[in-house]
């Protein structure tokens, strides 16, 4: 009798599927995201390649680098104004479910780098000319995001994001919102 239940408790632990393992202390990701910064995305947008790596408790370490393109008009002409960022941070998981499905993730980084205004030229078409200057920034930034995984190994990101920088001729305030999709290896 005491060979049938523990066939019967064998099979019954054999047949319940088995769920992996999520967010595993050390285990590394890449983030590939993009965004906009204001309502028209085709003119004013952002690429960001993200390395994450995972700490306790659904938190980790944020190393990225970002690029961000957007135009600011004046008259006929429409100037460019390009920024080139890396950023270290930490983001801590506010909430998730028991798997790690879904999760409500809060960060704060350190960002540093460059902008340009016009690709460098000061000169416009129209004889005009620029006074803000090529700086480099430093500041703080924030996002809140919202990830699901797709399967063990890929996880869509919605995020909301902040940059607050100084040293810079442009906005100081920079909010976006995009979408993005990390591996984790």
């Amino acid at each position: 009798m005491m060979r049938y239940i523990f066939a019967v408790v064998l099979a019954t632990l054999s047949i319940t599927a088995v769920q992996a393992q999520r967010m595993l202390p050390k285990q590394n990701g890449l983030e590939i995201n993009a965004g906009m910064l204001s309502k028209e995305i085709s003119d004013n947008y952002y690429l960001n390649l993200t390395l994450t790596v995972n700490g306790k408790n659904g938190n980790y370490w944020i190393w990225g680098a970002e690029y961000t393109h957007q135009f600011s008009g004046y008259r006929d002409v429409q100037i460019p104004l390009e920024t080139y960022t890396g950023e270290v941070g930490y983001s801590l998981q506010l909430m998730g479910d028991a798997r790690k499905t879904v999760t409500l993730n809060a960060g704060l980084t350190a960002v540093a780098g460059y902008e340009t205004i016009n690709r460098s030229e000061a000169m416009l078409p129209d004889g005009s000319t620029i006074l803000d200057k090529d700086n480099f920034v430093y500041g703080t930034g924030g996002r809140l995001t919202l990830e699901t995984y797709l399967s063990d190994r890929f996880v869509l990101l919605l995020q909301g994001r902040t940059k607050v920088l100084w040293s810079t001729d442009l906005k100081q305030f920079r909010p976006s919102a995009g979408i993005g999709l990390r591996f984790n290896f």
